[in-house]
């Protein structure tokens, strides 16, 4: 074995391959040798006269302890090579081989601390950092950093020469991979070593690469940010309180002279180091280092440096006070720096309407956060000044300012005090406790002027968010006086015209009182509204009045949704809605004859009721409160009391609650409230929706102030019924319940697969509009979807039975066939989204009709929407969806029209190309930037096809083309069809052939876009042709076409 670690020493001294060094250490690993006969071998080398051959024995013998195993090494052979490699830093040519089996050896448990006091004395004593390069520095730097964090203890026996030593050789470094490990041993040191002969000597070490300048090169190997240096120097400058009388000063220089950057770290640097340097120091500095705080926040530079100064300013304050904070009393005088620099500026804000009075009150507030003795005083000087300057009828003018002074001062004696809501603060703990009464009174003043209201509001609501502050009589006064802000009439407030954000600031304020003392908004707000919502709707010509009912609603839906305010809400609106959908009839006849004559107005009115209620519930869903679901009790079943009523009564008289506009906004609601109800509460209202809907047994689910006439029947659903058209559009409130329906509610009827076969059979037979069509087919897909497991033979015999009978059938009426193509699409994509085979096969067959002109365009339009999003098959319904559905559909369907389009014959070619618009407008478009290549001469056919909803699509695509190459000027797709892009949109920017605003307006941005993807080169030649035809684009008669005109040339 002795004969294969001589042979391989041997050849590595020759050629210095790394193969020689892995396998002498595999041979030491395997136990087939020892170190012992490594330096065996070696000898001969490693007492050489020769210095390289020397310096290769050490060479070698380091790069094989650094690749043995720590266990082979034991405490003699440790303790050998320690003082082996102690000699070599005698001997200059081997000084580097020797550092580098010291980084090793020194991690090895076995070495002891005896060995680092002799490794640590052959540095100092023989290692010369000027003559090293930065690697072979390195390699010193991690010998120390390996002692000083292994044998600490061993080091300190040494005291100064230890340290004197390391000083010598960590000055003068320069290279930041080294100083980061300088940086580390230097905290160590300030922190655990007796080093107080020697503190200028560190500081000097260490300050003098303060600010760290640092920048690293492109494509660093070493990933050192100057971030990392600058947090391991100020880990040193702030590592001892003995470093601040060198420090401060230096400082302060930097920041009267130093660059933007230079300043901002200084800020942070000081933010670090005074609280260790202590309030002795600190004090002794203070004055001066206000006043080049002071500069820096009266006359900033940028914010950013301003909010850094201003944090300082915290710090040395707090630094300063917060050690006799603890034997302070309440009343004691505060005395010094935070004296003087509160009256200096409460002198500043003697003119409020100056700038400089900003920049004083941020010093005030920052003052707020501190310590609590600093803080009352500066409120005990601030808020007495700021109110007396608001009630002197000298300072009139100034009143807007001096409240907006003073609300900031209020919002940050409030976060000064901020903690946890749900523990009270104690009696008197609240710093603006003293001066509540007089602040109130002002901000009350302040309400009343149009100036000053919005001010005043901000500073009413910091007062009512600060915790203990505001007694529940206190709160009760300020929502009275908002409450009178919101009554101004709109012709006599100044505020609604001066800033519109005032109405928006109350209901904030109101907001947030209502979130935690409901009742003074719901006992005195509330009312006020809801008296000024008529009873009546404001006929046409009744602008001023709509206009104000508008806002009205607008408020309410803001104020109302806290728990308590939405049930008020509720009954309120829904009496109102009542009254306005089902007038008391006179005996004059005066205000069924108002409906009868014009019900424009009343449908209005009830559609923005009825838009509030669902908008509210939206944004309670979205916060996800939990009282939502109580309204399947208290909401829904007078919704359809009202629209059940109104649709068996609409064959007497006209009825408001006809509007199928007001239905779809019911609808919305209905579904917003089902979607939030469990499984088992679903399944007892499904069976009051079904009684009603399939038997006629209305009173299970409608129960509300109509009295329903029990002689009427209500059939909406019953096929050939003849039922009249108001109660067949009462099929969208059938189809918003279901819609939202959990996967595990039963259907309460004993056939299911018969009940969607004789709704699909309502769709053709019965239904008379799209309302009631479309709200059929959601309701068929829904079910589907969740249920498609038990619909077998709907699926098979049923649906195909549809296919038949109403789309293949090419005698069928052509409006009746795009009607079943409709319905077959919605069908389709109940099975596609939740991942059913059939749905493909479905697929198929509408390929099959690309051969019929009748309906072909239609049937592509399909293939291409079945993907697409909805708001009926979502998540939020409970609709059964897998994942990726889109994509997977895609990738199947997607080649097959590109072949189509590519080799069918022309009838066949133009479906394809519809279809391929209608797919890439539905899915994401991840899913076909891989074929774009393939794609864009179809989309370009398909920018001729006659239809201006395809063409808009197509170039919507191009356009997420073009967006998606960012600031690349080389799309080589777009530049390689430039002529042929530009010459078309320029063709569809034409009013003369193109009259589709839309289109047009997207033509023109994509040329825009053009010279920001494609190269100036490729573009050039049709420079001329353009900018001349846009000229006569900018005489369109539409402002927003000749806009992007103006913007593309």
């Amino acid at each position: 074995m002795t004969e294969r670690i001589d042979r391989l020493v041997r050849t590595w001294i020759a050629s210095e391959q790394e193969q020689e060094v892995e396998e002498a250490a595999a041979e030491i690993s395997q136990g087939k040798a020892t170190l012992l006969d490594l330096v065996k071998s070696l000898g001969e080398y490693l007492t050489a006269e020769e210095d390289d051959l020397r310096t290769k024995g050490v060479e070698f013998l380091s790069l094989v302890l650094a690749r043995c195993p720590p266990e082979k090494l034991n405490r003699q052979s440790v303790r050998v090579l320690a003082t082996f490699y102690c000699g070599k830093l005698e001997d200059t040519e081997t000084i580097i081989p020797a550092l580098k089996g010291l980084v090793t050896l020194t991690k090895l448990p076995p070495f002891a601390s005896t060995d680092a006091l002799e490794v640590v004395k052959a540095i100092f004593g023989h290692v010369k950092m000027k003559v090293l390069i930065q690697s072979q520095r390195f390699m010193v730097f991690t010998i120390v950093d390996n002692l000083v964090a292994r044998h600490r203890e061993a080091l300190k026996t040494l005291g100064e020469d230890f340290i004197r030593g390391y000083i010598g050789i960590a000055e003068g470094e320069k290279d930041p991979r080294n100083l980061l490990l300088a940086f580390a041993i230097d905290r160590v040191l300030l922190i655990e070593f007796e080093v107080q002969k020697f503190i200028e000597d560190l500081f000097n070490i260490t300050f003098c690469y303060f600010p760290i300048t640092f920048r690293p090169p492109p494509n660093d190997p070493y990933g050192i940010t100057t971030d990392e240096l600058k947090n391991a120097l100020r880990a040193c400058l702030h590592a001892t309180p003995a470093f601040g009388p060198l420090a401060i000063p230096l400082f302060l220089e930097k920041l009267t002279a130093g660059s933007p950057v230079t300043k901002k770290d200084t800020l942070e640097t000081l933010d670090i180091c005074l609280p260790v340097y202590g309030p002795a120091v600190t004090r002794e500095h203070a004055r001066k280092m206000w006043n080049c705080l002071k500069l820096e926040i009266f006359q900033p530079t940028d914010s950013d440096t301003q909010e850094k100064a201003l944090k300082t300013t915290q710090v040395l304050i707090q630094t300063i006070y917060s050690a006799s904070e603890a034997e302070r009393s309440d009343s004691a005088e505060i005395e010094g720096l935070a004296k003087d620099a509160c009256e200096e500026c409460i002198q500043i804000l003697r003119e409020p309407e100056k700038s400089q009075a900003q920049h004083a009150i941020k010093v005030l507030c920052a003052f707020m956060s501190t310590t609590p003795s600093v803080a009352r005083f500066t409120l005990a000087r601030a808020v007495p000044h700021l109110v007396k300057l608001f009630l002197d009828p000298d300072e009139l003018p100034n009143r807007p300012p001096t409240l907006r002074l003073l609300a900031d001062l209020i919002e940050a004696a409030r976060e000064s005090t901020a903690q946890d809501p749900e523990v009270l603060p104690d009696e008197g703990s609240v710093p603006l406790s003293p001066y509540k009464d007089e602040v109130l009174g002002v901000l009350t003043v302040g309400l009343k002027a149009p100036a000053s209201a919005l001010p005043a509001i901000d500073g009413l609501k910091s007062m009512v968010r600060t915790v203990g502050l505001l007694t529940d009589d206190e709160l009760g006064f300020v929502v009275h006086n908002v409450n009178e802000l919101l009554q101004k009439d709109e012709e006599e407030s100044e505020i609604r015209h001066t800033d519109i954000s005032c109405s928006d600031a109350s209901l904030d304020l109101l907001s947030t009182v209502s979130s935690f003392a409901p009742s003074h908004v719901s006992g005195n707000t509330l009312p006020l509204l809801f008296t000024s919502l008529p009873d009546r709707a404001p006929p046409r010509e009744a602008e001023a009045e709509r206009i104000r009912y508008w806002r009205t609603l607008a408020y309410l839906k803001k104020l109302c949704t806290q728990p308590d305010l939405f049930e008020t809400l509720v009954v309120r609106l829904s009496t109102k809605l009542d009254l306005l959908c089902v007038p008391a009839v006179s005996p004059q006849g005066e205000e069924q004859q108002s409906s009868v004559t014009d019900p424009e107005p009343a449908a209005a009115y009830a559609h923005s009721i009825l838009k509030t209620l669902a908008d509210v519930l939206q944004t309670k869903i979205d916060l996800k409160h939990p009282d939502v679901v109580k309204y399947i009790d208290r909401l829904v079943p007078r919704l359809y009391n009202l629209f059940i009523y109104t649709a068996l009564l609409a064959e007497e008289r006209p009825m408001v609650a006809t509007d199928p506009r007001l239905l779809a906004v019911a609808a919305q609601i209905i579904t917003l409230i089902t979607q939030t109800l469990s499984a088992a509460r679903q399944e007892a209202f499904v069976k009051a929706l079904f009684a009603a809907y399939l038997e006629g047994n209305v009173f299970q689910l409608a129960e509300g102030i109509q009295k329903i006439p029990t002689e009427k029947k209500f059939a909406p659903l019953q096929v050939s019924s003849g039922a009249p058209t108001p109660q067949k559009n009462m099929v969208v409130l059938f189809a918003a319940a279901v819609i939202a329906l959990h996967r595990e509610v039963s259907l309460p009827h004993s056939d299911e697969t018969a009940l969607l076969n004789s709704l699909l059979q309502w769709t053709v037979n019965d239904a008379e509009n799209p309302l009631q069509r479309e709200a059929i087919v959601h309701t068929i897909s829904a079910i589907l979807n969740r249920h498609a497991e038990n619909l077998e033979t709907f699926l098979s015999e049923d649906v195909t039975q549809f296919w038949s009978a109403q789309i293949s059938d090419p005698s069928i009426a052509v409006e009746a066939r795009k009607n079943a193509i409709a319905t077959f699409t919605w069908l389709t994509k109940a099975l596609l989204v939740r991942g059913h085979p059939a749905a493909m096969a479905n697929v198929d067959r509408l390929f099959e009709l690309f051969d019929d002109d009748n309906v072909n365009w239609d049937a592509a339009r399909a293939i291409g929407r079945i993907p697409g999003s909805d708001k009926v098959l979502t998540k939020r319904n409970h609709a059964v969806i897998k994942i990726l559905y889109a994509q997977k559909y895609c990738n199947a369907v997607l080649p097959r029209i590109i072949e189509g389009a590519k080799s069918s014959q022309s009838t066949r070619q133009n479906a394809f190309l519809v279809a391929l618009a209608a797919l890439i407008k539905s899915v994401p478009k991840s899913t076909y930037a891989p074929q774009m290549s393939s794609l864009m001469p179809l989309l370009l056919r398909g920018l001729d096809l006659p239809d201006n909803e395809i063409r808009a699509s197509v170039i919507d695509t191009l356009q997420a083309a073009a967006a998606s190459s960012g600031k690349d000027k080389d799309n080589a797709l777009l530049a390689e069809h430039a002529s042929s892009l530009v010459a078309t949109m320029l063709k569809n920017s034409m009013v003369a052939h193109m009259p589709s605003v839309r289109v047009r307006i997207a033509a023109l941005r994509f040329l825009a876009t053009l010279p920001n993807v494609v190269r100036y080169d490729v573009l050039h030649p049709q420079k001329a042709t353009v900018i001349r035809e846009l000229a006569k684009v900018l005489d369109d008669p539409k402002r927003a076409v000749r806009k992007e005109a103006v913007e593309a040339r």
